[in-house]
């Protein structure tokens, strides 16, 4: 029987914590589930550190790269009850605050797994937690009215992959360790359409999240990609940024919809009697283009009040729909083709108005 600690941590506290993932994490086959819910706890949790802005960003990149230690075997119980009392008591929702009290439980649950397992978790929490700093070292205080934004377009591609893109080489591995055989490919092919899927979410997410990111003096969007169009980053703050920048949208969500593309190709790598595992796949994919479709509608996708973001009862009407398609790869590949082409579609007429 799992312990108590367990079963809270992984069952009601990471549903708490982790929305729309945990629907993923449910229908993955019952082997992989753990390992990769202790990941996205132990992610989450250093996440939640990086981002609370009411500790100075050097109080958090102390305890973030403390946090990473931990993960990679260090002891500092001292660390762990900084979290717990000064990080912890900043959140608003109670399942943060658990999880940041938790640490000691969710690092223990990593010992337990197996050596394979654990190097793996490790790996991830690492990348991911480089991303995390490479934030908190690169951009201002959240209160400080300055913006500051990333240069080159390999800049932002080195950035997905630090926050995404290792993800999906993450979920491959765990795939390889835990399902042999079950994708068709070599593993290195795998590996890089794994990565390219993880960047097709993060950059949606990034469009997604523009406006609230440069509020808070974050610019993802490259000054080489914004010298182009005749824009700099306070620009994009402007009543009329959502019209002016529209061509810097197009652009960025063209490059998203070639990574989507091999998001496809992974999900179809991925037999169809695997139903658990392709459904994991194939809903991140569907919501990422359909949220890629609220934004080339959006005229005012840089207003924070104008989010495009999937509702809930959206997330829940692409899960009914996807069931149909699952296991067959015309009609997966149909249904994803056609929102792709759908954007294309709606972002040539807007060149052409």
């Amino acid at each position: 029987m799992p312990s108590p600690d367990r079963a809270i941590l992984l069952g009601p506290l990471l549903k708490g914590v982790s929305r729309s993932f945990y629907l993923t994490l449910r229908v993955l086959p019952a082997e992989m589930r753990d390992p990769i819910g202790v990941a996205y706890l132990l992610a989450r949790a250093a996440d939640t550190i990086a981002d609370t802005s009411l500790i100075p960003p050097g109080q958090r990149l102390e305890l973030l790269l403390s946090l990473r230690r931990q993960v990679n075997g260090a002891q500092d119980e001292g660390a762990l009850h900084r979290i717990a009392v000064e990080v912890a008591s900043q959140q608003d929702q109670s399942d943060e605050r658990t999880l940041l009290r938790s640490l000691g439980v969710a690092l223990k649950l990593l010992a337990q797994l197996g050596e394979p397992d654990q190097q793996m978790v490790r790996d991830i929490v690492t990348t991911l937690t480089s991303g995390m700093e490479f934030d908190l070292r690169k951009f201002p205080a959240e209160l400080s009215g300055d913006i500051v934004a990333l240069q080159e377009f390999a800049e932002l591609e080195h950035y997905i992959y630090m926050v995404a893109g290792c993800v999906g080489e993450f979920w491959t591995e765990m795939t390889y360790a835990h399902m042999p055989g079950t994708l068709k490919g070599s593993p290195q092919t795998m590996l890089n359409h794994g990565v390219r899927f993880g960047k097709a979410l993060q950059m949606t997410n990034v469009l997604r999240d523009c406006s609230k990111d440069l509020r808070i003096g974050r610019c993802y969007l490259p000054t080489t990609v914004l010298d182009r169009f005749g824009l700099n980053p306070r620009d994009l703050l402007l009543s009329e940024a959502s019209r002016r920048a529209r061509p810097v949208l197009f652009e960025l969500v063209e490059i998203a919809l070639d990574y989507f593309r091999d998001a496809v190709t992974y999900t179809l790598a991925i037999p169809a009697f695997s139903v658990r595992l392709r459904l994991a796949c194939l809903w991140p994919v569907f919501i990422g283009l359909e949220t890629l479709t609220l934004l080339v509608d959006n005229d005012e996708w840089l207003n924070p009040a104008k989010l495009s973001k999937i509702r809930r009862v959206d997330v829940y009407r692409i899960m009914a729909y996807s069931i149909p398609l699952v296991g067959s790869d015309r009609l997966l590949r149909g249904r994803a083709e056609g929102l792709i082409r759908g954007i294309e579609t709606k972002i040539n007429r807007q060149h052409n108005d």
